[in-house]
């Protein structure tokens, strides 16, 4: 490594100039052969270099699952952590070092079953870390049950005769749960991919990204219908800020809101231009993301793809800090004996 004049998030240390090597550890790398985590992990390894961040100040926690060996193969700091507790462990690292960039990976099991609770408080409390949501509507590591996200009917080892369970739509649980920023994005498009965790790095506060990956041995093909290369012109609609939604041949089709406040798809030669509409990332109402969300109602229609909303808010830690600075100015230093002591207390002896 050499060193250059790029400086980190906070600005005053000169960082190395690396390169995806340098981000790539000594283990090996064991995923199944052909598995979309590979694809997603050398995304992460690809942008890393160009984010002007350091190593020794970058972290990566996972939970359980094929997606939470992540850590192993990042030569930074991480931590396999236990079944869904990612992003509690996370929220801890991230208040108490602010200085440190702070990533989440996790699978949809993980994150929305057993961890369903840990992830929707982080992202309320936008806690300032960046949560990556290997999405794969099925459990690969436990070999093949169905999921949170798996589709109604989903016939597995643990729904033999079909899952009765309504699936989680991912950015909608993150956008209930007033996230302020949410993408997806998906792993047959690296250049997206690098495009889109880009954009939720840099955002200032808790930032949800649902990345469609494939599980080739127990889910092959899950989301062909809208990512394979021949399909993803006309099933993919990519959402731009300040930008008429549209896709299609030439753009042929577009979202519309109709005056019964649903949103619909049309061609646009029908519907006109101005009819179109234009999509707002910024927009504090979450209502017309949490829409968008809800245009798709699987992985068989088409569906957005890109930011859903990126609006800001105080981080967490930041108002953590400045009420434990307005506590200080009033009331001087704690006193720890003073604390234990107060309120109701008991004798005991």
């Amino acid at each position: 490594m050499t060193t250059t004049d790029a400086t980190t998030a906070t600005g005053d240390t000169p960082v190395a100039l690396t390169t995806r090597k340098d981000w790539a550890s000594d283990q090996e790398v064991r995923w199944c052969p052909g598995c979309g985590d590979y694809s997603i992990l050398a995304a992460v390894q690809l942008l890393l270099p160009e984010l002007g961040v350091a190593r020794e100040n970058t972290v990566f926690v996972s939970g359980i699952g094929c997606a939470a060996r992540f850590p192993y193969y990042m030569s930074t700091y991480g931590m396999h952590s236990i079944h869904g507790r990612a992003p509690a462990i996370a929220t801890g690292l991230a208040i108490s070092r602010p200085d440190l960039d702070v990533w989440v990976v996790s699978g949809d099991g993980d994150a929305l079953s057993i961890g369903g609770n840990h992830l929707i408080h982080a992202l309320r409390r936008n806690v300032d870390i960046t949560i990556l949501m290997f999405n794969n509507q099925i459990y690969g590591l436990t070999k093949g049950q169905y999921s949170p996200t798996s589709e109604h009917g989903k016939v597995t080892k643990s729904t033999p005769f079909g899952s009765l369970d309504t699936p989680f739509n991912p950015l909608s649980v993150a956008i209930g749960a007033e996230a302020s920023f949410v993408a997806r994005t998906h792993d047959m498009d690296r250049k997206h991919m690098m495009a889109t965790l880009r954009r939720a790095h840099d955002h200032k506060g808790a930032a949800f990204v649902e990345i469609l990956q494939n599980c080739n041995v127990f889910n092959d093909g899950a989301f062909e219908a809208i990512t394979g290369k021949a399909n993803r012109e006309q099933m993919l609609v990519p959402l731009e800020h300040g930008e008429p939604i549209r896709f299609g041949p030439d753009g042929s089709k577009g979202v519309v809101l109709g005056a019964d406040a649903q949103l619909r798809i049309e061609d646009v030669d029908a519907a006109g231009v101005d009819a179109l509409l234009v999509h707002d990332e910024q927009r504090s109402d979450p209502s017309l993301a949490f829409m968008l969300s809800r245009l798709a109602r699987g992985p068989f229609e088409p569906t957005p793809i890109g930011v859903f909303r990126a609006v800001e808010r105080p981080a967490y830690g930041q108002l953590v800090d400045e009420q434990i600075a307005q506590v200080r100015e009033r009331k001087g230093p704690g006193d720890l004996e003073a604390l234990l002591r107060s309120a109701t207390t008991w004798t005991v002896g």
